[in-house]
């Protein structure tokens, strides 16, 4: 419980309409969308802008009280739960696009800006902006900033970092330093705009971003391949990136996920394939024709059951709908849904997938796999119930299995979703102890009073809080 005089300051700050105390506010603040972690913070802040946010970082350094920042709350690693309480950080009136650069290709935005809102803003100049998660629809730029999010786009794009040239940061202190800017080259130091891109607001509080844009595609295409083996459909993976096409989109669907995903959507997709790929690409007209060409190819080589091209963007327009509705439609079949980012090198897509299918069989519990195959991101999907305990820890014990695999075959137990506290436990699985050890050290020299979103990265017995 918050001494009234400090909630005084912060309402002197802020103005007293922008804070929130009610038990149902903070009840409302009190979870994202990790299943099974909770905690209830004591106050809820919305600040206006970035000197604002100083003064109240300054005040929970001088008392050490818990700061969590929080987007849309999308997260799900448990990355935005309060775990020990204290504030919560709201950014919905840090909503804005500040300025769009035509001369230097850049978007400099607030974080509370919904990611879709950017996109579609930048591509009505002619312009993109490529990082897309699945979530883009409410999530906001600070939420990606902070998780380093992904997309469909990842492939030949890349994600978030790729895009970030410089933040305006409010250190743990309430310090405010600016780093990078709209420049192609910068080594004055070290890189702290790439140390703070993912770091999951435990090491400041990031108030201003410029973003990188690139040039709208002139044209695109989208195809679909069916397949009765998935190690077929994986194997294509492979020989698409080994003959030297990096396409926008190659997405993998397994037969759970396409059932689900198409009882929602009824567009026709193909239930009783055992997996499917979308690919699309984009570019010049004369290169995406050349490319999906020699892909349909490509697929019916490895056998592919059908292969068929979008006929209009209509068309196009359903398919990367459904695939960006997975989480979702999986979502309506149990009270409870973990969705998992365990990530492996492309050539090992294959195998992590039979491993995936043979845990969900060890444990007994039901496994839908999709994800961007193309960068070896996948994305293992169990619906259960919470309640049930017994289901809950057969789930706990699957999951553990996947990231233990994940590592195993040269990869990492979260591609871009995050560590937070949900996977903290499994950190050390990935990093060793010498890296967690370097990572801590990083933290205690930025946050040494450990106010900045505490119980994420790092495992402590209590994470779930509540």
């Amino acid at each position: 419980m918050l001494d009234k005089s400090i909630i005084e300051r912060f309402k002197n700050i802020v103005g007293e309409k922008n804070v929130e105390t009610s038990s149902m506010s903070l009840h409302s603040y009190s979870y994202d969308a990790t299943p099974g972690f909770r905690k209830t913070p004591d106050i809820v802040i919305a600040p206006h802008n970035t000197e604002e946010i100083a003064e109240i970082v300054k005040i929970c350094n001088d008392h050490k009280i818990p700061l969590t920042p929080r987007g849309s709350g999308t997260n799900l690693s448990a990355g935005t739960t309060p775990l020990k309480g204290g504030v919560v950080l709201l950014f919905k009136l840090l909503n804005n696009i500040l300025e769009i650069d035509d001369q230097n290709l850049t978007v400099t935005v607030q974080p509370g800006v919904v990611t879709k809102s950017l996109i579609e803003k930048v591509e009505a100049k002619g312009l993109l902006y490529p990082p897309d998660p699945s979530s883009m629809n409410i999530s906001t730029i600070g939420g990606n900033i902070n998780e380093n999010s992904g997309g469909l786009r990842g492939l030949k794009y890349g994600v978030t970092r790729d895009y970030v040239l410089g933040l305006t940061i409010v250190l743990p202190n309430g310090d405010i330093i600016k780093t990078g800017g709209k420049l192609a080259k910068d080594v004055a130091g070290y890189d702290l705009t790439r140390l703070f891109v993912g770091s999951e607001g435990t090491l400041g509080i990031i108030t201003e971003a410029i973003l990188k844009l690139v040039p709208m595609p002139e044209y695109k295409k989208t195809m679909l391949a069916t397949y009765e083996d998935i190690d077929d459909a994986a194997k294509t993976v492979s020989a698409i990136i080994e003959n030297r096409i990096i396409p926008a989109t190659l997405e993998f669907l397994d037969q759970p996920t396409v059932e689900v995903v198409e009882e929602y959507n009824q567009i026709g997709l193909p239930t009783d394939a055992k997996a499917i790929l979308l690919i699309e690409q984009d570019g010049p007209e004369s290169v995406v024709n050349k490319d999906i060409d020699k892909i349909a190819e490509i697929c019916k080589e490895l056998h592919a059951v059908t292969v068929s091209v979008a006929k209009n963007e209509q068309e196009a327009t359903a398919l990367t709908t459904a695939r960006r509705s997975a989480l979702s439609t999986i979502a309506r079949l149990r009270p409870t849904t973990f969705l998992e980012d365990a990530t492996v090198p492309r050539s090992q897509v294959a195998p992590m997938v039979k491993e995936i299918n043979r845990i969900a069989e060890k444990y007994n519990v039901k496994i839908c796999t999709f994800g961007h195959a193309g960068d070896g991101n996948l994305h293992p999907t169990v619906p259960t119930d919470v309640r049930d305990k017994e289901e809950y820890h057969r789930v706990e014990q699957a999951f553990a299995e996947i990231f233990e695999k994940a590592v195993e075959l040269g990869g990492t137990i979260t591609g871009e979703h995050g560590v937070g506290a949900m996977k903290a436990p499994f950190l050390k699985l990935k990093l060793g102890e010498e890296g967690v050890r370097a990572l801590k050290n990083i933290k205690q020299s930025f946050d040494p009073n450990n106010i900045m979103n505490p119980g994420k990265m790092f495992f402590e017995d209590d994470e779930k809080g509540e």
